[in-house]
């Protein structure tokens, strides 16, 4: 039953629709409506129906009528008119308004009938296409006008910034001040050699393919554990670690480093440095073919209408540290790809809590 194709037919004599039903319900799937109304019902429950048959003598309105205030609310079925010869100026005339897509004559002909029926459904398939990819060519376009601005904003600034301190550097003479405009343009090469890695990472996910391969969380973390301890000693940060492993575990490693990576880096980036206690937590737990991850941390939080946009592409929820706005964004991509889900809790000035689940390949 969920193969075959949904059909909708309205007509106001109920023995049209008895005998339709009859003669099409083993190949297709067919729902009936005496009124306008019962259609629109029909409709709502089930978008998914490709192709609307109506008798245009109906009462009150007429199928061309019906058709007409249908097509921006419902606009991908396909719709086919029953109607006789005296209808014929009004069929012509909403087939140049783009109302209905063909009609058919009454008596309707079975063979005629399934005829409309493929050949509808072969347009219902080719529009739906187009429409995803309209959508998606408008998502694209979103993205370029986004990545515009960024690189504007984010490659620009650190040469600018670069390019200031070698001017201000050519009239200095003290050592001490040299060293100072050094360490200047060393920080704004690292703010453009991370944002030339996120930008790396996005096309990687959007254009690589799964390297699926055994994975050990005690191993993958182990380099995490290395480069973050460093920072939360520097920075007086506890970072705790708890891995539960028992059971074997596949998926891709890549992009499960760049998912722990980026919410850790951004775990110790935000951190409230008005708190005595400063924490980061990696807790990792495999279980029943499923990876849990959650990073906790006690940093400035998330206001909760900002918690739906952070994953958007170059979106940044904070101005307390200088941001690429892929991270998160890379952070879903990769997720996407490997069938995985996030969860975020969190409290204002009190921390956040990101939730990761991820099943095995």
């Amino acid at each position: 039953m969920a193969d075959k194709i949904k059909i909708l037919y309205i007509d106001d004599e109920m023995d049209n629709l008895t005998g339709f039903k009859a003669s099409f319900r083993l190949d297709y799937q067919v729902f009936t409506s005496i009124n306008i109304p019962g259609a629109i019902e029909h409709l709502v429950n089930h978008p998914d129906i490709k192709v609307i048959f109506c008798d245009q003598r109906m009462p009150l309105k007429t199928g061309v009528e019906f058709f007409e205030e249908i097509r921006t609310t419902f606009p991908l079925p396909m719709r086919i008119l029953l109607t006789g010869y005296t209808d014929i100026e009004a069929v012509i005339d909403s087939i140049n308004r783009g109302n209905i897509f063909r009609f058919v004559k009454k008596p309707w002909d079975e063979a005629e009938i399934i005829s409309a029926i493929e050949e509808a459904n072969k347009f219902y398939l080719a529009n739906s296409m187009l429409s995803i990819k309209n959508d998606e060519l408008q998502k694209a376009y979103s993205e370029l006008d986004k990545f515009a601005y960024s690189v504007s904003h984010d490659i620009r600034g650190p040469l600018s910034g670069i390019l200031g301190a070698i001017n201000v550097a050519r009239e200095m003479y003290d050592i001490a001040e040299m060293k100072e405009m050094l360490f200047l343009m060393e920080k704004s090469l690292k703010k453009l050699d991370t944002y030339i890695l996120s930008m790396h990472d996005y096309y990687s996910l959007q254009r690589g393919e799964l390297q699926i391969s055994d994975v050990d969380f005690n191993s993958l973390t182990d380099e995490f554990k290395h480069i973050y301890t460093a920072f939360a000693n520097t920075s007086n940060i506890n970072f705790k670690i708890n891995i539960n492993q028992h059971e074997p575990f596949r998926n891709d490693v890549a992009p499960l480093k760049l998912i722990l990576n980026n919410l850790l880096s951004n775990a110790f980036k935000y951190q409230n440095k008005h708190n005595s206690v400063k924490e980061v937590e990696l807790i990792i737990d495999v279980r029943k073919g499923v990876a849990t991850i959650q990073v906790k941390d006690t940093g400035i939080g998330i206001l909760g209408n900002h918690i739906g946009e952070i994953f958007n592409l170059f979106y940044r929820a904070s101005s307390q540290e200088s941001g690429s706005g892929f991270g998160l964004y890379n952070v879903k991509s990769a997720l996407l790809k490997l069938n995985g889900q996030i969860e975020v809790n969190s409290i204002l000035n009190k921390g956040t809590t990101f939730k990761v689940t991820l099943p095995t390949k």
